[in-house]
């Protein structure tokens, strides 16, 4: 098959023919219909993520339909259209039973854990308890985009942050993973907040539900704090920089919410000073969002079908898989706002 790959970190990147993908007993093979280009794949090109084993294929927001099965599986069929969570749990361990297979300690992660989507054809593990049935309402480039900006987002606002109508939610930074959280919480009747360094990604913020936008700039933390007579109920770190993260926190109110979303790389992430003194007297939570469960895949799912989401509004470009290999190495100073998927 067809494939973009790599064999070393932060080397060349090109496309090959590699050895066709085989169903574990447990899972299945899709043929690849669209897959998403995300800043995590350079992460993962960077060698930020040293699950990855070399040489490599990457990609883990995908589409694609079921071409074969694995022995164990029966909940599924050839031809069946499918997505998936970018972390896929075992189904069998603690944490997956206590419904966190987001955080299994045995996780499967297609694009880094193993060889992903960035291919003709991608192998899935765990498949009856991962793969998530897509509507024919909804496109394989739309369905390619939840994968892991969006679903990740509405995790980090609607089941980490807790998000409630007419609180104040700001998001710092409206590239995929930001403009997902604005759009999600306007759709839950938040008043949305959207901070970057770029107007056209603000002017896109508000088309998307933000009611306020600021340039980011010294005085953020007290513009925030102005704007919503106080501070924030709930901020999210859609960027992953050390100062973000400050600010996030630093722009809450008493007993508001901060949720990480942003991969901060490593060699940064020492750096990132919280201002405990106030996360103690303000009592301010700090939470994670690292992906989300197939099964909260349906509720998000209906309220697409409901029209209360649009994740194709967040589409900036559908290109080829030339085109991502090229873009890859350069994700990092990418100038567009919104996700690219690939088309295959």
């Amino acid at each position: 098959m067809k494939a973009a790959y790599y064999t070393n970190y932060k080397g060349p990147v090109s496309i090959e023919q590699v050895p066709d993908p085989t169903p574990p007993s447990h899972g299945v093979v899709l043929k690849v219909s669209a897959t998403g280009l995300c800043l995590s794949d350079w992460h993962g090109w960077q060698g930020h993520d040293r699950d990855i084993d070399l040489p490599h294929v990457p990609g883990h927001e995908l589409a694609g339909s079921i071409v074969e099965l694995g022995s164990e599986v029966s909940n599924w069929k050839v031809g069946d259209r499918v997505t998936l969570p970018f972390v896929c749990g075992c189904g069998v361990c603690p944490t997956c039973h206590q419904g966190d297979p987001q955080v299994c300690p045995d996780q499967f992660q297609p694009g880094f854990t193993h060889w992903g989507s960035w291919a003709e054809y991608v192998a899935i593990h765990y498949a009856d308890y991962n793969l998530v049935r897509i509507p024919h309402q909804i496109s394989d480039i739309t369905a390619a985009s939840l994968g892991c900006r969006f679903a990740t987002s509405f995790r980090g606002v609607v089941d980490q942050g807790g998000v409630a109508p007419e609180e104040y939610v700001v998001v710092f930074g409206c590239g995929g993973v930001g403009l997902s959280a604005i759009m999600i919480a306007a759709a839950y009747g938040a008043r949305v907040i959207a901070i970057d360094t770029k107007s056209s990604a603000l002017e896109k913020a508000k088309s998307l539900g933000a009611i306020h936008t600021i340039l980011s700039s010294d005085q953020t933390v007290a513009e925030i704090i102005n704007y919503t007579h106080g501070g924030a109920h709930l901020s999210i770190d859609a960027i992953g920089h050390p100062q973000v993260l400050h600010n996030s926190i630093l722009c809450l109110r008493r007993r508001g919410r901060h949720v990480q979303i942003g991969l901060l790389s490593p060699t940064i992430a020492h750096q990132a000073p919280i201002p405990i003194d106030k996360v103690i007297s303000y009592e301010l939570s700090i939470l994670g969002s690292h992906g989300m469960a197939a099964s909260r895949y349906p509720h998000m799912i209906q309220l697409i079908l409901d029209g209360k989401l649009d994740p194709s509004l967040l589409v900036d470009g559908v290109i080829t898989l030339e085109e991502a290999v090229a873009a890859l190495p350069t994700m990092d100073r990418y100038v567009g706002s919104g996700i690219r998927v690939v088309e295959m």
